[in-house]
């Protein structure tokens, strides 16, 4: 990630380090402005940082999931941009002095804390802060420079109120914490998270989170946890975690996904990220083990790398407190997050509406933000916090279990996120407890951003799978299908498990304002964490009906009717929606319609098991072909002057015809079967449309028929002549040329004396006194059509 170079860096030399390696007032700038969130990231990075191109809606997307990040992603970065409370708190209660119902702690914010950004703020950053305002009131270090407001989110009150354990256990309905010491039963235990392995993934190192934990318990009345070491040659997985006690292990992952016995470097503000997530998981699964997976650096290689440690380390819960910007490259990785009876879940972001990687994996549980508002007893009350992530993803695509059967949510254009939420907000902060290097002094601060909602979800999961292995059943795993599909699909599931946000914004986008049932905010919602595990604890993980896609065809006016193809282990009801008036599904499924009209049609066939409530659904695409009329070819018929003529009709038709002729001359009829026939042709040319009506739509189609008739042209018949000089002799010349209005008829070389008499067309020979010798008539035909004809017509006269 390439980071942005202010040049009043130097104003903040003497402050200490931050969380992005430079001087913390520094960081502030450059973090904020130029960097995605550990916890998420932002949709208005500045110019400088690389952005991943947007996809058009419509794009095909194709994910290349090899386990392996591309070169690129795997240099990204993630920061560990948590948010605190720009002040020190003073010392919570102990446990054995407070009472149920106590009040939530409220402190004012110092003056010279006041224009901090929270992002990412660290107990050394604070004391750097304070030291300078003592040293010089009037610097820029304390006024803070103007563009930090940009910075968002900043406080909105100078007061700050903070959260202990018992009191959020009470506000999202945990059972108190028992005494220590108690004996516990089973299920007591459970409740606990007892059983369970949570994997805290982190960069960098902590080498006081043990202590830290230790001072978290003590303070506030938790368990403690053993240390146990896990060498770095262990032969793994694991072996089940303690059934009635909490232990803590801190591994050192490789990028491939081992063990390594060298420490990474300490970072301040990986550091107080890591001791956070193991705070707040532990405050909700208190029996759970603990495995503090710490990566070398913060590139997606190397905490990829821890997140595979996890899975080899065997079944249990990852927390994910760190972020980036999301890319098609990104998705390459995602089967690292699909091993068997492993849940992940990743922070939404703290930089307002965006989304993030890991979080936009659809295996991944997404992680949002409130802000808190809860009096120490009574129901809680909660908006969406101003600065949580969310949004729809620009390459992921959309996941089955996010479907418009869940309220609120609509059909996803890609994978949208958050899934669920819990708080945020580092004004309605909770308690950390934080040793800096060096101190055995126990600093407290108030701290937020979806890197804190994220572990206690990863708690509550721990809590529902002891339930879960109490009652007899499997592991939830991916936990998705369940909560939107057993849980936020029904009705009263829903209302119970899920406390539905629906105010509060994290921008000026469409969608960035929190609404009923599902939003891009908070997701589902915060647990109703009674209900929600009893539902989780109780829940065999069935699946909902499997229900077919396919496309079907008909036809205008023919009934339709189809089955729907369904798999379910119980009884199943149907539903339509998005079907043609007139169209109904029988409680077999079975889809009829009895009039279809001609369109297409997308119909959503919805089918609910009768046991589960679990609902699944399949498009169908019925297409249904309009009527058409019968199609006629076009042809060009010959035929003779006088020779009958019939042709038949080329038609093609769906349904019997019937025909008709128009423009015909006269003489011309057409059959029943389409059978055009003439049986005196006239010379001519005639154009003959042809009729077909379809005898049940009643639509026609025609087609002009070219009918040409041509005469044959005159036929001149005559037998030779023969006679006896001075003996009078005759012959016949017959002339046929039908269908011309007129001939003309010339006769050449006729011997002196034969005379020729015409009757009609057949001419007579006369030759009263022949004379010997022979004689060739050469006889001459042409007609009104242009034709003609020729005959030689030999006369032999032989001597007495």
């Amino acid at each position: 990630m390439k980071h942005s170079t202010f040049a009043r860096t130097t104003i903040f030399s003497r402050l200490g380090r931050s969380a992005c390696g430079g001087p913390f007032g520094a960081a502030l700038t450059l973090c904020a402005a130029a960097v995605l969130s550990a916890c998420g990231g932002v949709d208005n990075a500045p110019a400088n940082q690389p952005q991943a191109a947007l996809l058009a809606s419509g794009t095909t997307i194709v994910e290349l999931d090899t386990g392996t990040l591309p070169a690129q992603e795997a240099q990204q970065l993630a920061l560990p941009l948590f948010h605190a409370a720009a002040v020190l708190l003073d010392a919570p209660q102990d446990a054995a002095d407070a009472a149920p119902g106590d009040a939530v702690h409220a402190q004012t914010m110092p003056a010279e804390f006041r224009r901090l950004s929270s992002r990412g703020l660290t107990v050394q950053a604070l004391r750097g802060r304070h030291a300078e305002a003592m040293r010089n009131p009037l610097s820029e270090a304390v006024r803070g420079p103007v563009s930090e407001a940009a910075a968002a989110p900043m406080a909105t009150s100078s007061v700050v109120s903070t959260y202990n354990p018992a009191q959020i256990r009470a506000a999202y309905g945990l059972p108190a914490l028992p005494a220590v010491g108690s004996a516990l039963t089973p299920a007591q235990a459970a409740q606990l998270g007892a059983g369970q392995t949570i994997y805290i993934v982190d960069a960098k190192h902590d080498p006081n989170v043990a202590a830290e934990l230790a001072a978290f318990n003590q303070k506030f009345g938790l368990p403690t946890c053993a240390n146990k070491a896990i060498a770095a040659n262990a032969g793994l997985p694991l072996a089940a975690a303690s059934a009635n006690a909490c232990e803590l292990s801190v591994v050192y992952s490789s990028a491939a996904g081992g063990m390594t016995g060298t420490a990474p470097a300490y970072d301040s503000g990986w550091a107080t990220e890591i001791t956070l997530d193991v705070q707040w998981a532990h405050a909700t699964a208190p029996l759970a083990r603990i495995v503090l997976i710490e990566a070398a650096d913060a590139s997606y290689t190397n905490l990829l790398g821890a997140v595979k440690l996890a899975n080899a380390m065997g079944p249990g819960i990852v927390s994910m407190s760190f972020g980036g910007p999301e890319s098609s490259g990104a998705m390459a990785a995602d089967s690292t997050f699909s091993a068997a009876n492993m849940t992940y879940l990743a922070a939404t972001g703290d930089s307002g509406a965006g989304v993030s990687w890991p979080a936009v994996s659809p295996r991944v549980l997404a992680v949002g933000g409130t802000t808190l508002s809860y009096s120490g007893s009574g129901a809680r009350a909660e908006v969406a916090w101003s600065g949580t992530g969310g949004g729809v993803s620009q390459f992921t695509a959309t996941p089955s279990y996010q479907t418009n059967l869940v309220p609120g949510l609509g059909t996803p254009l890609r994978r949208t996120v958050a899934d669920v939420a819990f708080n945020a907000d580092p004004a309605s902060g909770q308690y950390v407890a934080v040793l800096t290097p060096g101190s055995a002094a126990v600093n407290w601060i108030s701290a937020g951003g979806t890197s804190l909602s994220t572990p206690q979800w990863a708690g509550l999961i721990a809590v529902a799978n002891a339930g879960r292995a109490l009652n007899g059943k499997a592991a939830l795993g991916a936990p998705h299908a369940v909560l939107y599909g057993q849980i936020a699909s029904v009705p009263g599931n829903y209302a119970g498990a899920f406390a539905d946000i629906v105010k509060g914004s994290d921008g000026s986008c469409a969608a960035c304002t929190a609404k009923a049932g599902y939003d891009q905010l908070t997701g589902l919602g915060t647990p109703n964490a009674g209900s929600l595990l009893s539902t989780l604890s109780g829940l065999s993980v069935a699946t909902a009906p499997l229900v077919a896609s396919a496309s079907i065809g008909g036809k205008v006016g023919t009934p339709l009717s189809f089955t729907v193809s369904s798999t379910a282990a119980n009884p199943l009801s149907y539903a339509l929606s998005g079907a043609p008036a007139g169209m109904g599904i029988s409680s077999a499924g079975a889809v009829a319609w009895a009039l279809p009209v001609a369109g297409s049609y997308a119909v959503t066939v919805s089918a609910t098991d009768s046991k589960t409530g679990l609902k699944g659904q399949g498009v169908y695409t019925v297409v249904i072909a309009p009527l058409t009329a019968p199609v006629l070819s076009a042809s060009t018929i010959s035929g003779k002057v006088g020779v009958a003529l019939s042709f038949s009709v080329a038609v093609s038709k769906a349904n019997p015809v019937s025909y008709a002729l128009s423009g015909a001359p006269a003489g011309m009829v057409i059959s029943a079967a389409g059978e055009v026939s003439w049986s005196k042709p006239l010379a001519g040319t005639y154009a003959v449309t042809v009729v077909a009506k379809d005898s049940k739509t009643g639509l026609s189609g025609q087609a002009v028929y070219t009918v040409k008739i041509t005469a044959g042209g005159p036929v001149i018949t005559a037998a030779p002549m023969s006679g006896v000089a001075g003996r009078g002799m005759s012959g016949l010349i017959a002339i046929s040329d039908p269908g011309v209005s007129s001939i003309s008829v010339s006769i050449s070389n006729a011997p002196m004396g034969m005379m020729f008499q015409s009757n009609g067309l057949n001419i007579t020979a006369y030759w009263n006194s022949p004379v010997a010798g022979s004689y060739q008539l050469k006889v001459l035909v042409t007609d009104s059509a242009g034709g003609s004809a020729q005959l030689l017509v030999p006369v032999t006269v032989s001597a007495r």
